[in-house]
């Protein structure tokens, strides 16, 4: 017999049934583990909640050991990883849940009226009756599945029992929100004391089904979108919802909706989704469990989600010394640090065991440097952040690694100091500076952190982590101008701390995105959310037309070249650039006149309402790197509406973010929960990003 479980004395190993069942037992397709959890569903509901072997009651003492998937310091694999937290999470977000739900319906005070129907004579600050409930849509299967590609329904339900505070609670239900629906049907006599003491929780609650959904919009009694963030209402239309009805269109989970349905058909068991009569919400910080419980699956789904370099690190093999960046490929050989660096005895009391050799722009040597500085970073330069050693068999592992001697002697360190341009004439135009003197490890984790490979910075509260994590967003952007950066958190609060300090570089307002519902925290003026930033954008665009306008005038050309983004392009061409590369090619043999550029410079008076002269006509040096700062300004203002050509071209609101997100954007903020929830609307449209900053 297979396996040889079955003596050949055994009666049943004669039964030719039986030898059938073994057979197709044998030979059967096998549903393999990803196949289960992908038709599993991502609510709880009753059975599983109250199930004493999956989700026990009882307080852990921690003496004996329960029968949980752990998460050691090593995994088998990363499928191995993600099962073991799908597993974890999905018990933990049921235990949460059923707490809830007992804390939640008590407070109902449910009965059966004269008509034989479920009343209600209490009220609950999470739970509310259910006015009306219907199926709206179910949509065919996907091809190769037999559960729906989904099930959406609508639920109304009235707010006017509720006092102004937990009225507006419930009407800050929005998008992706989690709500449970109940079916409660208290027994016709109150229960005895003996009776009360051996019935089960749902027995006493007389809860008879748990559904979960999400939300898909709400309305008001008038049936006016409320809380919409997807743009379809502008924010300047906002009106404070109508009535007291409320309007709630909620996508079911369409495995649960499957075995439902598959359970009437096969055993006649009652219709589940008629019977709902409660609507139960949770705190929205709590109630996240979905989104990641479906990012964690689709991760499964997946092939590859984690570099090559990264992967044996992340599941606790190999040397750590494997990932970090003088070992990596791709290295930017020289790094502008820009403001890192406040003065020359700063950069010395970073390297405290490199040779730090200053050089001009033109490679001799520099005896008055001055920030900015570019250094050039050899592979074996010596910081305070080398990774920690692994164990012997990691380290055997790896012998390729190389191991830092303090013998060596000193390494060369090259840099240059150099002029930074001219910005322009303008107070606008003036970058922002660091006033932070980062200390010599802080230092080390920006280097690190700019390159290829992985950074960890560790460090108790108010070392400077938050300042450093910002300076290597801010040496990122300078010298990866086309790379975007996603800055990930673990809350709003670390988030907004972390924007208003990026904020405070030198990294344009417009290559700024902050992305989730906790962006009206931000402590500063300007709006960064997506909606935010694209009125700002439209905004920025007609004030930048109109400096078009100006400049035209200024040149004695008509105004209507300042009409769109399209004709100020042409005219940057035509009028602009070709003005400057005439002035320039004049400025070639008149290097010995004092006031040339002065009397020459062909938008003067364009820049005549600047705060002082721009030219002094002493010096043609000085006037000529006045003039490139000038032309400096206007290269900046027609690359800003080139810039924002694609929003006068798109024409819908949700157009217009989708692009501000996936091609203008160069540093996106969220939160985690944010990630979880919008992981999928990200990969369908193509968001990308080179280097994360993980805050936590």
């Amino acid at each position: 017999m297979q396996l040889k479980v079955v003596s050949k004395d055994d009666p049943w190993s004669q039964r030719v049934d039986f030898l059938i069942e073994v057979m197709v037992s044998f030979f059967e397709k096998q549903q393999s583990q990803k196949e289960k959890i992908n038709a599993l569903p991502l609510y709880p509901n009753e059975l599983i909640m109250w199930d004493e072997s999956l989700v026990p009651s009882i307080n852990y003492s921690g003496e004996g050991c329960l029968a949980l998937p752990k998460l050691n310091l090593q995994f088998l694999t990363l499928h191995d990883y993600l099962l073991r937290n799908f597993n974890l999470f999905r018990l933990e977000s049921t235990y949460e849940i059923r707490e809830d739900i007992q804390e939640a319906v008590p407070h109902l005070l449910s009965y059966i009226n004269n008509e034989g129907e479920t009343a209600f004579r209490g009220w609950s600050r999470m739970a509310v009756p259910i006015k009306q409930f219907r199926i709206s849509e179910v949509k065919q299967p996907n091809i190769g599945e037999v559960k729906p590609a989904a099930v959406t329904a609508e639920v109304t339900f009235s707010v006017s029992s509720y006092k102004a505070q937990i009225r507006s609670e419930w009407n800050a239900l929005k998008e992706h929100d989690v709500l449970f629906l109940l079916s409660i049907r208290p027994s016709f006599e109150p229960l005895s004391a003996e009776e009360d003491g051996k019935a089960s929780v749902p027995q006493r609650l007389g809860l008879q089904y748990v559904r979960g959904c999400e939300i898909i919009e709400i309305r008001d009694e008038e049936g006016t979108l409320m809380n919409d963030f997807t743009g379809r209402i502008k924010r300047d239309e906002w009106k404070p919802p109508k009535g007291e009805l409320r309007t709630v269109t909620v996508a079911l989970d369409t495995a649960q909706y499957h075995m439902d349905v598959s359970n009437i058909a096969a055993k006649g068991s009652e219709d589940v989704y008629g019977t709902f009569n409660i609507l139960m919400r949770r705190k929205p910080k709590e109630n996240n469990f979905k989104a990641i419980l479906e990012s964690i699956r689709d991760l499964m789904n997946e092939y590859c989600i984690v570099p090559d370099w990264l992967h044996n690190i992340f599941l606790g093999y190999g040397n750590p010394s494997a990932a970090q960046w003088t070992n990596m490929p791709g290295l930017l050989g020289t790094v502008d640090f820009k403001d890192t660096f406040l003065d020359a005895e700063h950069l010395k009391e970073c390297f405290p065991d490199d040779q730090v050799c200053f050089i001009s722009p033109d490679g001799t040597e520099n005896l008055n440097p001055r920030p900015p500085f570019r250094i050039r970073l050899p592979k074996t330069i010596k910081s305070s952040t080398n990774a920690l050693p692994g164990n012997k068999k990691s380290t055997d592992s790896i012998s390729d690694v190389p191991v830092k001697n303090s013998d060596i002697e000193k390494e060369k360190i090259v840099v240059e100091a150099y002029t930074p341009p001219d910005p322009g004439p303008y107070p606008q135009d003036q970058p922002k500076k660091n006033s932070v003197r980062f200390t010599p490890t802080q230092v080390g984790a920006i280097i690190s952190g700019i390159q290829p490979g992985l950074t960890m910075v560790v460090g108790p509260p108010g070392t400077g982590k938050t300042d450093t994590a910002v300076q290597i967003l801010n040496v990122l952007y300078h010298n990866c101008p086309s790379q975007r950066t996603l800055i990930i958190t673990h809350s709003n609060q670390a988030l907004n701390d972390l924007f208003e300090k990026i904020m405070q570089r030198d990294v344009p307002a417009r290559y700024l995105l902050r992305l989730g519902q906790g962006e009206q925290e931000l402590a500063t003026d300007l709006d960064f959310s997506r909606q935010g930033r694209v009125n700002a954008m439209l905004v920025r665009r007609l004030e930048l037309l109109s400096e078009v306008e100006r400049l035209a005038r200024s040149l004695q050309l008509p105004e209507d070249v300042g009409y769109t983004c399209e004709t100020a392009g042409y005219f940057w061409l035509l009028h602009v650039y070709s003005r400057w590369e005439q002035f320039l090619a004049a400025c070639v043999d008149n290097k010995d006149k004092p006031s040339f550029v002065k009397d020459r410079f062909p938008f003067k008076e364009f820049f005549s309402n600047t705060l002082k002269p721009v030219f002094i006509g002493e010096s043609f040096e000085k006037d000529m790197r006045a003039a490139k700062g000038c032309f400096r300004h206007l290269k900046t203002m027609f690359q800003e509406l080139e810039e924002c050509r694609a929003f006068e071209l798109l024409k819908s609101t949700a157009d217009r973010a989708n692009y501000l997100m996936t091609k203008q954007a160069k540093i996106v903020a969220m939160t985690c929960t944010h990630a979880a929830l919008k992981r999928k609307d990200f990969l369908q449209l193509g968001f990308k990003g080179r280097k994360m900053v993980m805050h936590g």
